[in-house]
């Protein structure tokens, strides 16, 4: 993103803008491809396909802020990679990571990564020193660290049934792999900082949060999240949960999260009471259905009727509810980018 647009970001953060129109979505591999009409395969394996394809978003949209901005990523692949996990690869769809974790006693022995060489993460540091200096010549900055959850990376090493199910059958093997886990975040985002010191904001993403209950929540949840946007002095903790948000929303503000994008099932004026005032809110218009699957008019209407809805539209940034999702339509966008220009 430009410096201008993480300053106007950073005005509706801190609750110090008049914006009542910011429009802002996540994008990554999931849409950019098949909106860009080119493989997946060619997205992950060419840096140039990647810069040239995320600067094709910006310019085609230039009303919206992209976040979190040149996201370096390899699908879901990315962090179980760095724990030892097969990647599999596809032209047309999204990479999966096969399990690491086949049996509790396993997590012992678990290796802590080297955030410096295993798995895919130094091709997504590297990628990003590679093409700086154009990001540089476009006005952009790396501005935020990006990394997956401490609950959705355990999900991906052992799978989600067998995690659950481990949290209330051994809650002292679950702390074990969170403590990993977490630690390993840790170290990935004080990593990608100390490579690109412009980064001032951590974005983190784990849909496994919305899974748990309220006692489950303040066990494995609050203390793990927290260290996590705590590991470097950031001026925004943006969390990503599209899964059930009414159990985590009280605790975002504890957890060091100041901006929020969740389900598009819970009202925006619910997830605001149970926020609190001072939690800047990204959605929630629904993605599948609604902007990917909707007609124009539709989402035109949705987006319109979703803005009227909302109390309090300060502190807003109009969205849908979780990341672009695959098949939305240059047109769908458009719609959305009107609808909140015309309201």
């Amino acid at each position: 993103m430009t410096g201008k647009q993480w300053e106007a970001l950073l005005a509706i953060v801190e609750g110090r803008s008049d914006d009542k129109k910011a429009l802002g979505f996540i994008i990554d591999s999931p849409w950019l491809p098949g909106w860009a009409g080119i493989s997946t395969l060619d997205y992950y394996s060419s840096d140039t396909i990647w810069l040239e394809t995320n600067m094709k978003a910006i310019e085609q949209f230039p009303e919206i802020t992209f976040l979190p901005g040149f996201w370096s990523e390899y699908g879901m692949c990315t962090e179980p990679s760095a724990f030892g996990a097969r990647s599999i690869w596809y032209e047309a769809n999204l990479p999966h990571a096969e399990r690491v974790i086949h049996a509790d006693e396993e997590i012992d022995k678990l290796p802590q990564p080297n955030v410096q060489t295993d798995g895919l993460l130094p091709f997504m540091i590297n990628r990003l020193k590679l093409m700086e200096p154009a990001l540089h010549e476009n006005g952009h900055l790396i501005k935020f660290a990006v990394t997956r959850g401490p609950l959705n990376i355990a999900t991906f090493l052992m799978g989600t049934s067998e995690f659950m199910l481990l949290l209330t059958l051994d809650p002292d093997k679950a702390h074990l792999l969170m403590g990993k886990i977490t630690r390993f975040i840790e170290d990935w985002v004080q990593y990608q900082k100390a490579c690109f010191p412009s980064i001032e904001g951590v974005l983190l993403l784990d849909d496994i949060v919305g899974f748990v209950g309220e006692e489950e929540c303040r066990e494995f949840v609050v203390p793990y999240v927290k260290r996590c946007f705590g590991a470097i002095d950031s001026k925004i903790g943006f969390f990503h949960n599209d899964a059930f948000g009414l159990t985590c929303a009280p605790f975002l503000k504890e957890m060091g999260v100041n901006l929020f994008n969740f389900a598009f099932d819970h009202p925006i004026n619910q997830i605001r009471e149970l926020a609190g005032p001072e939690v800047a809110l990204i959605g929630n218009l629904p993605p599948r259905d609604v902007l990917a699957a909707g007609k124009p008019e539709e989402v035109y209407i949705a987006t319109q009727t979703m803005m009227r809805e909302a109390v309090d539209h300060h502190r807003m940034i109009w969205s849908c509810g979780g990341g672009i999702p695959q098949n939305v339509s240059t047109e769908n966008l458009q719609a959305f980018v009107s609808a909140v220009r015309d309201f």
